[in-house]
């Protein structure tokens, strides 16, 4: 299967918001409870940094960087989402999407990338260290998923070795 790595265009949002629905559903990849209109959607996530995985015209997978403050000083620290269709989960496409999206951050002068990863999804935080992220702490039984139960979250953190060095 070819892949192609392209940045998601609002077109792509349906596809988009399937695969997130799914990951919603898992119950270990997001403490939201359902998927948020596009417009929503939109204002949360940095429009330069959003990349999508396709095949053909199937969206396999997506990622995107958030804001983590409004203040100016941390413009440059961000948060990674990354969501991969069911179907297409341990065929490394979160890593090509990941490392793919860490190039595209460092273009647009992002020095730090932050995750929070439920401590049971493990898939992710291997993904995330694969590609250079290392654990720099968790908070307990943080938030509930969709189905009642409480979980950990692992935090990690990845900082550029070429961007926000002076």
């Amino acid at each position: 299967m070819k892949h192609k790595i392209e940045l998601m265009k609002s077109l792509d949002w349906e596809q988009v918001k399937a695969i997130y629905l799914e990951g919603i559903n898992s119950n270990i990849a997001t403490f939201q409870t359902e998927a948020p209109t596009w417009e929503n959607w939109d204002k949360g996530h940095i429009s330069s940094c959003r990349l999508v995985v396709r095949s053909g015209n199937a969206v396999l997978g997506w990622g995107a960087l958030s804001p983590t403050s409004s203040r100016d000083c941390y413009a440059g620290v961000v948060e990674v989402s990354i969501y991969i269709g069911k179907k297409y989960r341990g065929q490394g496409i979160g890593t090509i999407l990941l490392k793919n999206l860490i190039k595209l951050s460092e273009e647009n002068g992002i020095w730090t990338l932050y995750s929070a990863i439920i401590r049971e999804n493990i898939p992710s935080i291997s993904i995330h260290k694969k590609c250079g992220f290392r654990e720099i702490g968790f908070k307990e039984r943080v938030a509930k998923t969709g189905n009642g139960v409480w979980h950990d979250v692992v935090l990690m953190e990845r900082r550029s070795k070429i961007v926000g060095l002076n």
